[in-house]
C-alpha cells in the first residue's frame, strides 16, 4: 500500500491527527474516532492496525492497554514522493507569501498614519453597461 493510499482514508488521517497530540492508548483513539465517525471499537483497531503495518504508528504495551504513537517513517516517505512535485506550488506559495506580508504592512501603514488604504477611485463608467468606462 502506497503511503499516499493510507492518507487517502479519512478515519486513518484522523487517527493520524489524534497521535500526533501525544502518545494515545487505543481505547481513547476507539473513544474519539468512534464518536467523531460513528464507528466501533474493532473497525478503529483495524484502521489503527493498518497504520501499524505501513510504518505510520507505533505500538508499545503498558500493562493491559497499548500505547500508539506516530511513526516518523511512514509521513517521511508521504513527504519524500509529495517533494517531486514542490517546483509546481512551491514559486506560487511563495507569490502568495509575497502579497500576505504586502498586505500586512499596508494595514500596519494605514494603522500608523490613520488612515485606511482605499482601492483608488473608479473612473467613471457607463450605468448601463458597468463593465465599460464612458465614452467623450
Amino acid at each position: 500500500m502506497h503511503a499516499l493510499d493510507v492518507l487517502g482514508d479519512p478515519v486513518r488521517r484522523r487517527i493520524l491527527e489524534v497521535l500526533a497530540e501525544g502518545e494515545t492508548s487505543a481505547g481513547t483513539v476507539a473513544a474519539v474516532i468512534g464518536a467523531e465517525f460513528g464507528i466501533r471499537q474493532p473497525a478503529v483497531s483495524q484502521q489503527l492496525r493498518v497504520l501499524r503495518e505501513q510504518g505510520f504508528a507505533t505500538v508499545r504495551p503498558d500493562g493491559q492497554r497499548r500505547l500508539y504513537a506516530v511513526d516518523p517513517v511512514g509521513p517521511r516517505e508521504a513527504r519524500e514522493w509529495l517533494s517531486a512535485f514542490d517546483r509546481y506550488w512551491m514559486p506560487k506559495l511563495a507569490a502568495l507569501d509575497t502579497e500576505l506580508a504586502r498586505g500586512r504592512r499596508q494595514r500596519r501603514r494605514a494603522d500608523d498614519t490613520g488612515e485606511a488604504d482605499l482601492p483608488a477611485a473608479p473612473t467613471s463608467k457607463n450605468p448601463k453597461n458597468p463593465n465599460t468606462t464612458k465614452e467623450k
